[in-house]
């Protein structure tokens, strides 16, 4: 019997220290120039160009994409709410119960208890218990656990000076 190395399995794109120098200064800007990047990389506007299109066509750069301010829009308040299934749900009726709620922004199914968390954005506290009711009587949801965000930080969104 033959074993496979895991590098054989799931095929790790090879990336060097450059390559996660353009990707940091793309994630703190995707509207970044080239020219901008091969200046603070030490490298040619034509060689970066290459290291980029080199990372999409590896799937790595999967696109680019805006931050938004939800605060000025209005919808300031952020919340994760653990929502509790049935064992017998299926992982796809999971996701569609969230999915049908347009306040939801990203859901997550997990290992263990809780089933699924789903990050949620409102305008207010009321906005927020509507949500969570919606989400209650969706599907065969038969709990739920919500946490308030009071702040946060990602590695992907730069902060202001």
């Amino acid at each position: 019997m033959r074993y496979l190395r895991l590098k054989e399995v799931f095929s790790v794109p090879e990336v060097d220290d450059i390559d996660h120098q353009v990707l940091r200064l793309l994630r703190e800007d995707g509207r970044r120039t080239f020219s901008e990047m091969a200046e603070r990389i030490g490298l040619s506007v034509a060689a970066v160009k290459r290291r980029v299109d080199r990372l999409r066509a590896l799937g790595v750069i999967t696109g680019f994409s805006v931050q938004i301010d939800y605060a000025k829009l209005g919808w300031g308040i952020e919340a994760f709410t653990e929502l509790r299934y049935p064992g017998t749900t299926p992982v796809a009726e999971i996701i569609r119960t969230a999915t049908d709620v347009p306040e939801v922004q990203a859901v997550f199914t997990i290992a263990g208890d809780p089933d699924a968390l789903i990050h949620v954005r409102v305008r207010d506290l009321g906005h927020l218990q509507h949500v969570i009711d919606r989400l209650r009587r969706a599907g065969e949801v038969t709990g739920t656990k919500t946490l308030l965000v009071l702040g946060s930080w990602s590695r992907d969104v730069p902060r202001a000076p």
